[in-house]
């Protein structure tokens, strides 16, 4: 069976992006954008980088290495949308859900229904890991078939904003299976589920 890989980026206290959403790479100072860290994320995760992108960091004809299908909600779709990107993941399988949205662009699989339901289906294909990119309200949602937690954690405090899981008070305690820790300050923490 295929896992659910919640990979994101966040500051020290648990942030993932401004309180009203939109794209955190654009908000100066909330993420370290340039260092050493990033040559080991298109390393272990190139796929992670958009289509469009990938040219740049010479990885157009670079294989899926971990995932082959992308799941978010509407507003991390809507930040691509507002890039002027239909689908910002083409070499991936794109799924977008939302119960508001009427419509998504490209080749992006629209789902209204139930979430959950949907990554059991996925879970039960062939295939390579599902990589949850955000957001906070989709992972909450699928907070019980998260089987990793990737956080690329940067040195900076927020002080406010979108959580990783927007939900209610519920701790769970996962398992450190590796770490990272590079020059730049950033923190790759790869956590996986501990079954009770």
């Amino acid at each position: 069976m295929r896992k659910l890989t919640y990979l994101v980026a966040t500051s020290i206290d648990g942030f993932i992006a401004e309180a009203g959403g939109g794209d955190p790479t654009s908000t100066p100072g909330f993420f370290v954008n340039e260092g050493d860290h990033n040559a080991a994320l298109l390393r272990d995760y190139p796929e992670m980088i958009p289509t469009v992108a990938r040219p740049v960091f010479g990885l157009e004809d670079v294989p899926n290495k971990e995932f082959d299908t992308v799941l978010e909600g509407r507003g991390s779709y809507e930040v691509g949308l507002a890039a002027g990107l239909d689908d910002a993941y083409e070499h991936l399988r794109h799924v977008v859900f939302s119960t508001t949205m009427t419509e998504a662009r490209g080749k992006v699989e629209l789902v209204a229904t139930d979430p959950v339901e949907k990554v059991r289906e996925l879970k039960r294909e062939a295939g390579q890991k599902l990589w949850l990119v955000g957001g906070a309200t989709l992972a909450n949602a699928l907070r019980d078939e998260i089987d990793e937690i990737v956080v690329k954690m940067h040195p900076v405090v927020a002080g406010a904003g979108m959580p990783m899981f927007g939900g209610e008070f519920r701790p769970e305690r996962y398992h450190l299976a590796r770490h990272e820790a590079f020059e730049s300050g950033v923190l790759v923490l790869t956590y996986t589920r501990i079954e009770s």
